[in-house]
């Protein structure tokens, strides 16, 4: 069912329940197809752990890198400041 705005507004109600019981229906604007309703279908629930055993986290990760902290704080013969 194809159906233009101007009349999805007045009928909204019955159009929701008409896509909920799956009839398939189009809204329009000049009679130009824009979106279908459709049935909302939840979001799956996000796995935790999902690349255990995956990644290998380095052993100096939390370990200082000097040219990291020049780029920040410029270099330690830079004292001129």
């Amino acid at each position: 069912m194809i159906i233009n705005i101007s009349e999805a507004k007045a009928n909204l109600s019955k159009l929701v329940n008409m896509a909920y019981h799956g009839e398939k229906v189009i809204i329009a604007k000049n009679n130009l197809p824009l979106v279908e309703l459709v049935i909302h279908k939840p979001e799956t629930r996000r796995k935790l752990g999902l690349l255990a055993g995956k990644l290998k986290v380095p052993d100096d990760i939390m370990d200082e890198q000097l040219e990291i902290n020049e780029m920040f704080y410029g270099s330690e013969q830079d004292t001129s400041q």
